[in-house]
């Protein structure tokens, strides 16, 4: 099948955080899948699968351990490769059709570098995460509650995946890490599938897979729910964009583009996530077998 390399919420290439983008004449078994994914070595890869029409691309989405229902930056990255492929109008719309939701991307060259936009629609609050459980999350990163932003509480926020937002220093945020095997137990104890410790004043966040053996550079799905959670604590004004940064410390410093909507006086309705994106490299990959 041919591939797509692209870097997305990038300045150029080799920057941001980069994506395989898989195109199959017909579906690979998910085990396959899997294994292509871990050969790449992305946090995340996607495969787009034959379409009925441009419009609507059914796509699956793995990290390096299993599939997952919805992903930011793969979406992004999708859309990008799909319009420098098939080319058309400098402002295209794609419809990638997922396990859990239809994700609704708009594109946009301007004759040299591609930029995506991602409706993430309308965030779902969680409780506020107090007590024991707090601080049993805060322990797994090596932090304690001296480390939370005072006036700001953790909470649980989803446009699609289930995050933890935990504010954090910014000197807290630089050394956190996740030192405990059993980090996943404790989140789901939360009500959450991830983490994603946020300084509010850059703004500036930071993921990791829940093993703790990679840290994500940008992560799109995150993107999200921080910005509607920077919003509800009045960090940040609706409708308007902001820049959140990320990748910082893996060594791939990356712009993730945020607006949380609503009505001017009302909580978020819709939030809107988009960066740039780079072409790398394209090729085909040889040697797996197709189940038809």
């Amino acid at each position: 099948m041919d591939f797509q390399h692209v870097d997305v919420f990038a300045s150029g290439p080799f920057s941001g955080n980069s994506l395989t983008v898989f195109f199959p004449t017909a579906w690979p078994s998910a085990a396959e899948m899997l294994a292509v994914t871990q050969e790449f070595r992305h946090f995340e890869s996607i495969f787009i699968g034959p379409a009925a029409d441009e419009g609507r691309w059914p796509a699956r989405i793995f990290d390096l351990e299993q599939e997952l229902p919805f992903a930011g930056h793969p979406v992004l990255g999708a859309a990008a490769a799909l319009h420098s492929r098939l080319g058309g109008t400098a402002t295209r719309s794609w419809s990638i059709e997922l396990a859990a939701r239809t994700a609704t991307v708009h594109t946009f060259f301007n004759g040299r570098t591609y930029s995506a936009t991602l409706d993430q629609g309308c965030p779902e609050f969680g409780p506020a995460v107090t007590g024991g459980a707090i601080a049993a999350i805060l322990r797994g990163l090596g932090l304690r509650a001296a480390d939370l932003v005072p006036g700001l509480q953790p909470a649980v926020i989803s446009t699609g995946l289930t995050y933890l937002l935990i504010p954090v220093s910014a000197e807290a945020l630089a050394r956190a890490a996740i030192t405990v095997t059993d980090f996943a137990d404790r989140l789901a104890a939360a009500g959450a599938q991830y983490a994603y410790l946020l300084d509010p004043e850059r703004p500036e966040g930071r993921h990791w897979s829940n093993d703790g053996r990679l840290e994500d550079i940008a992560t799109g799905s995150a993107a999200g729910p921080a910005g509607a959670y920077l919003q509800r604590a009045r960090r940040r004004p609706i409708n308007v964009p902001f820049i959140l940064h990320q990748g910082r410390y893996a060594g791939r410093p990356s712009r993730l583009r945020v607006e949380p909507r609503g009505p001017a006086d009302g909580e978020v309705s819709q939030v809107l996530v988009g960066g740039d994106v780079a072409l790398v490299a394209s090729g085909a990959l040889h040697g797996i077998r197709v189940t038809q």
